[in-house]
């Protein structure tokens, strides 16, 4: 997957021709992956396939497909689906979601997620699957931010994809999980050098995850309190989002990488809501070359 990939939703918010025409543009910056959602955009296993198909070599990822939107088997078919199509070009990245969207959205019941997960994995490798099986390996990570679904997620997946998370979780994430697993955060960033600019459209990103409890019980564990999470304090926001200068942004995914991590995946956020952010998305391809 690289050591640097994007992470972004924007994709699911073009039609689909110019979703893969903005794909194909973005393998020829460099970046080897990128990660998709899935939460009330497209359904991930169509929208990566269809992206897969734009590009010649680039992994796509889910970032996270719900297990509460589809039932294990269906999961697993998926999964090997889209692997058998494009040999090591997905992943699959499985979480469970979050109890507004489950209960809101998916009309369903969000009770013990480490449980849940532990079920679903079993249900997904004791799957029947009859068609071409996959030439390649499939891959899985798991969304995972507590000790017990990192641990999971290297014992029943290749590794985790953490989100929302400074990097002082990515430390605590590789000491949890071993120097085997795979490591992949999800790094938020904006080139912008004016603090105040930078810090409202972090803060416009911010209030969605900040209210979610799995996001705010990972922060306590690292030292923020429940004020700074709800006012959205300037500590907090620092820690989250990387902003400023290139150099400074591409310093804050460093220290991810310095934290452990084998791959960052950078969402670059900006004031224009819906628009893919190709200048910036290229300077960094740029700029992280090296890393």
């Amino acid at each position: 997957m690289g050591r640097v990939g994007l992470w972004s939703a924007d994709f699911d918010l073009q039609p689909m021709s110019q979703a893969q025409e903005a794909i194909a543009e973005v393998e020829e910056m460099g970046y080897s992956s990128v990660w998709v959602p899935e939460a009330v955009l497209r359904e991930p296993f169509a929208s990566t396939a269809l992206l897969l198909s734009a590009t010649k070599k680039l992994v796509l990822a889910t970032g996270i497909a719900s297990l509460h939107a589809r039932t294990a088997q269906t999961m697993n078919a998926g999964w090997k689906t889209v692997t058998e199509a494009f040999p090591d070009r997905f992943v699959l990245g499985i979480g469970v979601s979050h109890a507004p969207m489950v209960t809101g959205v998916h009309k369903g019941a969000y009770d013990k997620p480490y449980s849940t997960m532990v079920e679903y994995l079993d249900a997904m490798d004791s799957g029947l699957y009859f068609s071409p099986a996959p030439t390649t390996t499939p891959r899985r990570v798991l969304a995972a931010l507590g000790p017990k679904m990192l641990t999971l997620a290297a014992e029943r997946a290749d590794g985790a994809h953490p989100y929302f998370t400074p990097a002082e979780h990515t430390a605590f994430a590789r000491t949890t999980m071993g120097g085997e697993a795979f490591l992949a955060p999800e790094v938020a960033v904006v080139l912008e050098t004016d603090a105040t600019k930078a810090r409202d459209i972090a803060r416009g990103y911010m209030k969605t995850y900040t209210r979610l409890p799995n996001y705010a019980n990972n922060l306590k564990r690292f030292g923020f309190s429940d004020d700074e999470i709800i006012d959205q304090n300037d500590r907090l926001v620092d820690a989250i989002v990387g902003w400023g200068s290139t150099d400074a942004v591409v310093a804050r995914i460093k220290e991810h990488f310095d934290a452990g991590a084998d791959h960052v995946c950078i969402q670059v956020l900006t004031d224009a809501t819906g628009t893919l952010p190709m200048r910036e998305w290229r300077e960094l391809a740029d700029a992280t070359r090296g890393l």
